[in-house]
């Protein structure tokens, strides 16, 4: 049974694939990032964080154990298997939009019941240690929710059962002036084919259609689906779709003032190009979708 009264969910945080994080850290940071020191999950991948002040964050995710990964594909994790389909199929990019909850079990039930479960519940607990050299342990437990259509995009909803201290000192000041997650990008040939999985996901059913697709407002940041052509038209990115299934195209950050992020750029010596009001910098290795930068209104 449907919910008929929906609060929208927030985001929680964007799931990013990448080769290696040491190639990684350096990209994100020539961007003007503080990443967290790198962390290991007990199922074999591993993580540099980049966190902001809005309490969203962004998750670049490595293979730090083969051997652990295979083992945790075997034992059924859907974590590691979605990870371990996309770096076959697509290397680095955005593969995955979490949502917070405060009931995972409930979350999982009801994409049960929608026909939209990804796979089993995943329970973990991994450390985190802050620059000041304290270490805090979180647990974690998600539910994941997909549509078989899209084998490129998946999204999950995230509990902090043991949630990591809010405090996290020097890491939510960044030199590119970054806040928060101001928009995901995502990309379809006919973005209405996958509104249902989006409004499930993030527990909205209103829906912004427009000529470039569709929009979807979360409680923290806006979902777009775009053609191939809007997010040309957009971004100024030629994205190349030689299937059809949701894509992640893009994370567009919201700063301060960007002028101080086109500076951070500049002084990096960071490719970047203005279209519209963005700041918009095509992917790279470590970075692997397109970044973009808009100044908080």
């Amino acid at each position: 049974m449907l919910n008929t009264a929906f609060t929208p969910r927030a985001v929680d945080h964007l799931v990013l694939p990448v080769v290696d994080l040491e190639t990684c850290r350096s990209r994100l940071t020539r961007l003007g990032f503080t990443v967290a020191a790198d962390a290991r999950h007990p199922f074999g991948t591993e993580n540099a964080c980049v966190f902001f002040q809005d309490d969203t964050y962004l998750e670049p995710l490595a293979v730090g154990s083969r051997e652990d990964c295979l083992e945790a594909q075997r034992q059924g994790n859907v974590f590691v298997s979605r990870d371990h389909a996309f770096r076959f199929r697509r290397g680095e990019g955005l593969s995955a939009v979490v949502v917070k909850t405060d009931d995972a079990q409930a979350d999982h039930a009801r994409y049960v019941e929608e026909g939209l479960s990804g796979g089993a519940l995943l329970r973990f607990s991994r450390e985190f240690r802050f620059p000041d050299g304290r270490a805090a342990q979180g647990a974690f437990l998600l539910a994941f929710a997909a549509d078989l259509r899209s084998p490129d995009f998946f999204g999950f909803a995230c509990q902090r059962v043991n949630p990591l201290p809010s405090d996290r000192g020097g890491l939510l000041v960044h030199d590119n002036g970054a806040t928060g997650l101001a928009r995901i990008v995502l990309v379809e040939e006919n973005p209405s084919d996958f509104q249902y999985l989006l409004e499930t996901l993030f527990d909205q059913r209103e829906v912004a259609a427009h000529s470039f697709g569709l929009s979807i407002q979360s409680a923290n940041a806006m979902i777009d689906v775009l053609t191939p052509e809007g997010f040309s038209a957009q971004y100024g990115q030629a994205l190349s779709m030689s299937e059809r299934g949701l894509q992640g195209a893009a994370v567009v950050i919201g700063v301060a003032d960007l002028g101080v992020t086109e500076g951070c750029l500049a002084a990096n010596g960071v490719d970047y190009r203005k279209t519209g009001a963005r700041l918009v910098v095509a992917p790279a290795k470590g970075q692997g979708v397109t970044f973009a930068f808009e100044e908080l209104k």
